[in-house]
């Protein structure tokens, strides 16, 4: 009976999907317009900039982890 219900929701989901239009304007505009490169380049820094912070914030704690096992 779980499944069945599960496989009624993930149907009904999907149904949303089909009644999407293929039409992105915002994109169509910003890519005319060249401005879509100014959109992709902020994207990559943010994301360099998280996994900058994230391999520092994983020394830091190898180092910490690290102090930590010395002691005992």
């Amino acid at each position: 009976m779980k499944k069945i219900i599960f496989a009624l929701m993930l149907l009904l989901s999907s149904v949303q999907l089909f009644a999407q239009s293929n039409d992105v304007e915002m994109a169509d505009a910003l890519r005319s317009n060249g401005k879509i490169y100014v959109v992709v380049i902020c994207i990559v820094l943010i994301l360099v900039g998280l996994l900058i912070y994230l391999f520092s914030l994983d020394k830091r704690l190898k180092k910490i982890e690290k102090k930590s096992s010395d002691k005992n």
